[in-house]
Parts: structure tokens; C-alpha cells; sequence
């Protein structure tokens, strides 16, 4: 069965001036073209447009629901790289994120469960506080 990872995108909101392009319909048409075209080159295929509700805030307490429109597009993955993490072309972000966990991960395995205190003796049970660091102050609950 094949797998497929999805990216959406703001649909363009105005036309995109090029030479040749004239009246605002073929100026809207040419902003998708590219926007289409751009993606298509990092391999993504455009799959379809849709309209979606957004609700958004208007002032302090109320909100409204704005309809906008995007595009959506789609690529094969190979289904052994679905537990490996980001694929090319993700944002730096989210393969700085993957390493991050990766990270925690490694370091989690590495923990001794005999917690070390300072008096160089290992707890009994790690869920007991510390008696060297500093407590939160007990709150009345009456």
C-alpha cells in the first residue's frame, strides 16, 4: 500500500504581476501556477483546493469564523522511513525538534535508576523529595 505525507498551503490571496500577464483573472491564475509549480519541484503533487472555516478572535471576547481557502498536495514516502523521522525538505525546525527527542531519548537510556544525593547515597525511591533542595511552601486549602 503506497503512504503519502501531506502539505496545505494558504492559497494565493492576489495576483502575481509577470510580463505578458494581463487583467487581474490571468494574474490570479499565474500566482497558482507558480505557487503549483514551486511545490512540484520539490516533488509534491497537487491534489486539490479546498475551503475550510477558520474561527479567529474580532476584540477581546468574541470570535468569528473567516472561510479560507487552500491548497493541498501530497508525495509518496516509502513506508520504512514513516518511524525515521523528517523527510527532505521538512523545515529546519521540525528536524531540529526530531533531534532534540532523539537526544532525550539517548540520555533517558543512559539514567541510572539509583539516583545519586548529595551525601553520595543512593535514594530508596526516586519519587521521594530531596531533603537538600528547595520545597514549595505548603498551601492552606481551607
Amino acid at each position: 500500500m503506497q503512504h503519502y505525507e501531506y502539505k496545505v498551503i494558504p492559497a494565493p490571496a492576489k495576483g502575481r504581476k509577470a510580463p505578458g500577464v494581463k487583467g487581474a483573472d490571468a494574474r490570479f491564475a499565474h500566482a497558482l501556477e507558480t505557487a503549483i509549480n514551486e511545490l512540484a519541484a520539490s516533488g509534491w503533487e497537487y491534489l486539490r483546493a479546498d475551503i475550510l472555516p477558520s474561527e479567529e478572535r474580532q476584540g477581546l471576547t468574541s470570535t468569528q469564523t473567516v472561510y479560507r481557502s487552500v491548497l493541498v498536495f501530497r508525495r509518496p514516502i516509502d513506508p520504512g522511513i514513516l518511524d525515521r523521522g523528517p523527510v527532505d525538505g521538512d523545515s529546519p525546525e521540525a528536524v531540529a525538534a526530531t533531534e532534540v527527542i532523539e537526544d532525550a531519548k539517548s540520555a533517558a537510556e543512559d539514567i541510572d535508576p539509583a539516583v545519586e544525593v548529595p551525601d553520595g547515597e543512593p535514594r530508596s525511591d526516586p519519587s521521594d523529595p530531596d531533603p537538600d533542595w528547595p520545597q514549595p511552601p505548603e498551601r492552606d486549602r481551607s
